[in-house]
């Protein structure tokens, strides 16, 4: 079957090359031809595991392929997948539809033949029968369906959450529709994958409610572990003791700096738009706005402690920048908040992130990089572990320490201890959730 996926975004790359090495003929379309330029000679414009290896293989194979031209790849398609940006709207909170409309019309103005349109991107619901309005009156002679086919794919993970889903959804309005597809989805199918076939509001809502359930797991440990700090209570025991309810499950119950990223936050205001729009206030979602807010200056008063309550003049070291580990995205990251913060306070900022310079160096202006977290850290006041990538779990923190000119450790991600930490020779820890501590000493030689 021939594919055409518009947007070769996270979401739309990462789709078009896993259809392709489903078996489907792929063309991915998008207008940056730059990027497409950079896809064409096999550079992968994102940082996602196992993508530029999968994507070399189906392009050699002859089933994938780019290019700049709608007609081009809309010909002959029978699926033409739209998976381009709907952004948080500026002033009210509403998911930006006009790329998905645009690309709606320019669709409706070019194909010839019948075919369904699937919207990949994440949208609110009623979008996809706004899309058929679209179509329609563009085109009213062209021949066509809908379909809501919402992603649920981890960054870090993606390719393996594709290939092995826990479900995916597919919304239509026709039996036609929905053989398309079935045959699309037909390697999963085979593989007793569940493919969850309904109405399309339906489909649109599932992927909003299931994004703000995850984030208000999130919130929900985020602050039970800012009780725990003033209880005594150790939030990793709390979260262990909770997740082993098979009603409740583990996942998602890592106290941390707050969720980023490009889904929770965007869903969760769509979300919650949503529901004001029709007049169905929906108070959980808007707390878990507003709460998550409130942890990332939280982890920023905890720094402010650690440096006695001045950033000024310090040197502080932050370990990881991206929003999670396995990934370069920096959308809605915690250290856009915490970093500026750093550096408005006057305090001079070293970063180190496996793969987070090349976005981060327009986002995190005044800071200074370095690709050895040793290096990052040597003279530095304190040292901050943001995002817990594997290069930053098993640091030789003895070594950290002595770098240092005050070995102080804001862990926010819970990687070690308050054992690790005096083990190592840190004067001051302190985690989310547990139990910290600041030895009171008159100085504190710098090893250098």
């Amino acid at each position: 079957m021939k594919i055409a996926m518009i947007g070769t975004g996270y979401v739309g790359l990462v789709s078009g090359v896993c259809f392709s090495d489903f078996g489907h003929d792929v063309v991915c379309v998008d207008k940056n031809a730059e990027k497409i330029e950079m896809l064409s000679n096999g550079e992968v414009p994102i940082y996602e595991p196992g993508l530029e290896q999968l994507m070399s293989k189906n392009v050699a194979a002859g089933r994938l392929s780019f290019t700049v031209d709608l007609a081009e790849a809309i010909d002959g398609a029978e699926a033409i997948f739209i998976a381009v940006g709907t952004p948080t709207r500026r002033g009210d909170g509403h998911a930006d539809l006009s790329y998905v409309m645009a690309a709606a019309e320019e669709i409706a103005r070019l194909a010839k033949d019948y075919v369904v349109i699937v919207t990949k991107s994440t949208v609110p619901v009623g979008t996809n029968r706004q899309v058929k309005q679209t179509v329609r009156k563009a085109n009213p002679e062209l021949e066509f369906d809908v379909a809501s086919n919402p992603e649920f794919l981890r960054e870090g993970a993606a390719i393996e959450d594709f290939m092995k889903p826990d479900r995916v959804v597919v919304g239509v309005q026709t039996e036609r529709a929905a053989e398309v597809m079935s045959e699309i989805y037909r390697p999963l199918y085979l593989r007793e994958f569940p493919i969850m076939t309904t109405d399309l509001e339906s489909a649109e809502m599932i992927k909003y409610a299931a994004n703000a359930f995850l984030a208000t797991k999130i919130t929900f440990i985020n602050e039970i572990a800012a009780l725990c700090e003033r209880t005594g209570a150790d939030v990793k025991q709390v979260s262990r003791g909770m997740g082993l309810d098979g009603r409740i499950g583990n996942k998602f119950l890592h106290a941390g700096p707050g969720y980023g990223g490009s889904c929770f936050p965007k869903d969760t205001r769509a979300l919650a738009r949503t529901g004001q729009d029709f007049s169905v206030p929906l108070h959980i979602t808007e707390a878990v706005i507003a709460v998550n807010e409130d942890v990332k200056r939280r982890m920023t008063d905890k720094l402010l402690d650690l440096c006695e309550g001045s950033f000024n003049g310090k040197t502080v070291a932050i370990l990881g920048v991206t929003f999670k580990p396995n990934t370069d995205d920096m959308r809605e990251a915690p250290s856009l908040t915490i970093v500026p913060a750093l550096v408005g306070g006057g305090a001079k900022v070293r970063v180190c992130d496996p793969q987070g310079q090349h976005e981060g160096e327009a986002l995190l202006p005044g800071v200074s990089w370095f690709e050895d977290p040793y290096k990052c850290a040597n003279k530095a006041d304190l040292v901050v572990l943001l995002t817990e990538w594997n290069e930053f779990r098993a640091l030789d923190l003895k070594r950290l320490a002595r770098k240092m000119a005050t070995p102080r450790m804001a862990d926010l991600r819970n990687i070690y201890s308050v054992k690790d930490a005096k083990r190592a020779g840190f004067i001051a820890y302190e985690s989310v959730g547990r139990a910290g501590f600041v030895k009171q000493i008159e100085a504190v030689a710098a090893a250098g």
